[in-house]
């Protein structure tokens, strides 16, 4: 049997069920992370917290153009959060251990990098937010 070079992804006009399965998968993982996100936001878990938000990136910035521009600005927050250190709540090593210091700077980073996340969800029609052009009149 040859191999036939086709994408088993691809759905045609005529059967439209594979993308909105697909579609489907995606936003049930996303809530999933998104909700995953927001347990280690709230326990104060910001290493965990960027993880799941670096999950997200992976699969809404998988659509998004290489060097564009939410990958530059993607590339932004990331680099001011990584300038501020470790994310763990406490540094240091045994009886030197102490309270990070910069945890207030990488809570508003990691908050500007969740909303960020949340709105380029919106933009690609993955969120809970979107317009269409039959709502243009609505006020």
């Amino acid at each position: 049997m040859a191999w036939k070079d086709a994408n088993v992804n691809v759905a045609s006009e005529d059967n439209p069920q594979s993308r909105i399965n697909a579609a489907g998968l995606i936003n049930s993982t996303l809530e999933k992370l998104w909700v995953e996100s927001y347990a280690e936001m709230r326990n104060g878990r910001y290493d965990l917290w960027n993880v799941k938000l670096d999950s997200i990136w992976c699969i809404l910035g998988g659509d998004e153009e290489e060097g564009g521009e939410v990958d530059k600005e993607m590339m932004k927050i990331n680099l001011k959060i990584y300038e501020k250190g470790s994310l763990k709540s406490k540094v240091g090593i045994g009886f030197e251990q102490k309270d990070n210091v910069n945890n207030p700077v990488q809570y508003q980073l990691l908050l500007k990098k969740s909303v960020f996340l949340r709105r380029l969800q919106n933009k690609q029609g993955k969120g809970t937010a979107y317009k269409t052009s039959d709502m243009d009149d609505f006020d």
